[in-house]
Order: C-alpha cells, then sequence, then structure tokens
C-alpha cells in the first residue's frame, strides 16, 4: 500500500504516520469494528466520489446493527472525505477510501457498553482489485470448501469486520490453489457472495444475480443491475446452485474494489468462451463511463471534490 499524507481520526486530519491505536484496542481482541469501501475517480472535471452518500449512510446502518455509536452524521463523514481527498492531492486515475469506526481502548471483556468509538477516514491510490488483466480477459474462480454464515449465526447485511474472517480464509485457500478468487455458497449450498464482490451470471441472455439473503446488500450491484437494465437486459434476482454457474455463457463479479470484473474459469471449468463475455464488457464499459463522468445519466451518482 502506498502511503498518503493524511488519515482522518476522530474529527482530525493527522499525518498518516501517526494515525495509530493502543495493542489493547478492544475491536483488535473481539473483532467487533464497521468499513466501508467507496471510490473517488479523476475525471474531466477533477476527482468524483461515486455513490458517496449511499456509502457513507451503509457505515452507519452497519455500525447500528452491530450497537457502534459513531458521533458523527452522513453528511460531516461526506464533508470529511472530500476534504480528505482535496488535502491529499493525489494525482492517480482512482482512490480507494475506507471509511471505518471501532472500538478503542478502555474496556476489555465481551460487553463492549463502554468502549470508546473511534472514527477514521483513510485514503489511498489503488489499482485493479483483482488485477488490470483480470479486468480485460477475466479471473479463475474458486468455489471455498467453508459455507458463509448462515443469518442465525452472524448479521450478514452489517459490513462488519468480523464477517472477513471467513472471507480470508476462502480468499487465502483460493489463491494457495491456484485460483484468483473464492466464491462462498450459504449454509443451503446457493451462492452467497465472493470473498468481496458480489456474483453475477449470464445464461440465454438473462442476467442473474442472488438476493442479499445472508449478504451484504451491494452498492455496486445495485449499480451494475441498473445499468443491464438499462441497456435493455433482463435481470432476475433469485437463488442461483453451483452447477448453473458452470454451464453459464459469462459471468463477473462486482464491487466497489472489484469493479466489473469477468470470470473466465470456475473450480477447472471454462465460462463460456473462457474469456470476458460480450454482455460483460458492455456492462463494464458503461460502469467505467458512469465512474469516470462520462455517462450523464448516472452523474447524480458523482460527488465532485474541487
Amino acid at each position: 500500500m502506498d502511503a498518503a499524507k493524511y488519515i482522518w481520526m476522530n474529527g482530525e486530519f493527522l499525518p498518516w504516520e501517526d494515525a495509530k491505536v493502543h495493542v489493547l484496542t478492544h475491536t483488535i481482541h473481539y473483532g467487533n469494528g464497521v468499513i466501508e469501501g467507496t471510490k473517488a475517480y479523476k475525471t474531466d472535471k477533477g476527482y468524483a466520489i461515486f455513490r458517496l452518500n449511499d456509502h457513507t449512510k451503509r457505515l452507519l446502518e452497519s455500525a447500528k446493527m452491530t450497537l457502534i455509536d459513531i458521533p458523527y452524521t452522513v453528511e460531516e463523514l461526506n464533508q470529511a472525505q472530500i476534504e480528505l481527498i482535496k488535502k491529499n492531492e493525489f494525482s492517480g486515475d482512482n482512490v480507494y477510501i475506507r471509511p471505518f469506526a471501532f472500538l478503542g481502548y478502555g474496556v476489555m471483556g465481551l460487553y463492549h457498553k463502554n468502549a470508546p468509538v473511534e472514527t477514521v477516514l483513510a485514503a489511498w491510490e489503488w489499482g485493479a482489485y483483482l488485477g488490470e488483466e483480470g479486468l480485460k480477459k477475466g479471473i479463475r474462480l474458486k468455489i471455498a470448501s467453508m459455507t458463509r454464515p448462515a443469518n442465525t449465526s452472524t448479521m450478514g447485511k452489517a459490513k462488519a469486520t468480523a464477517n472477513y474472517l471467513n472471507s480470508q480464509m476462502a480468499k487465502y485457500e483460493a489463491i494457495d490453489c491456484g485460483y484468483d478468487e473464492a466464491l462462498l455458497l450459504d449454509d443451503q449450498g446457493y451462492v452467497a457472495e465472493a470473498s468481496g464482490a458480489c456474483f453475477f451470471m449470464i445464461k440465454d441472455g438473462e442476467i442473474i444475480t442472488p438476493p442479499n439473503d445472508n449478504s451484504l446488500a451491494s452498492i455496486t450491484q445495485k449499480t451494475a443491475i441498473e445499468i443491464a437494465q438499462d441497456l435493455g437486459y433482463k435481470v432476475t434476482r433469485r437463488r442461483i446452485t453451483r452447477e448453473e454457474i458452470y454451464v453459464a455463457d459469462e459471468a463477473f463479479l462486482t464491487g466497489t474494489a472489484a469493479e466489473i470484473t469477468p470470470i473466465a474459469n470456475v473450480d477447472a471449468r471454462d465460462i463460456g468462451k473462457g474469456e470476458r463475455g460480450e454482455i460483460t464488457q458492455k456492462i463494464q464499459s458503461k460502469y467505467f463511463d458512469a465512474v469516470f463522468g462520462r455517462a450523464k445519466e448516472y452523474e447524480h451518482y458523482l460527488t465532485y471534490v474541487d
């Protein structure tokens, strides 16, 4: 990771290297924290943050689910993210923004009510999450041996740090087996999501993506659905089995970091022609037009920094 100049922490802009926590920080020991992933893209009008308000609102909703009282409003956090981009004087094509909140130092034990809440906004220049080559030619996906936890075991709708241990182990397994990314099924054997992205498949011209029954309600997934429908494609939200994936014509992942990443192969089976498909490419192209400010119909999703 390339360091930036400043990190916003509890209302103050601190030098990157000074944003530190104590080793007995509550979240380090017990895992209760919430995160967001937001991106700013360099448009012809300067940097623009894509769907800023939606991401900030989801952060506060995740915090409410996990009983973390963030002492800032959506508007205050939005403005702080805009100022963070300005102060860091980035120059790259895109910047990743990581808003998060966690329980700080002062209380030990599982009951966390009296633990102080730390709120942080960090940003840095970050390229394609799954590689530039992956965006063009597609990635190799492995269905993980473990499942995503059931709704009776965790809160899948919260973008909570604890949920990502499951994703981290699945991702490690996939890469260790020679793949690029992991796909997790739910406890009933239907597709939940990738380790950090949503799954789409295309069959006979129909675009299919699973409901968020026990997975994060994805902002990029909503964007991809909107784009696909605007392009005239039928989009269906329904459960997907492992076997259906193997015989799909195309498939792709969506997420703030993953953007629109084609899937070329799943579990050693080529998807379609084993490369980025035609429909995927059209959705991907329109998505990049949207985030870079080249598509007027989606400009309302952009918050310009300058």
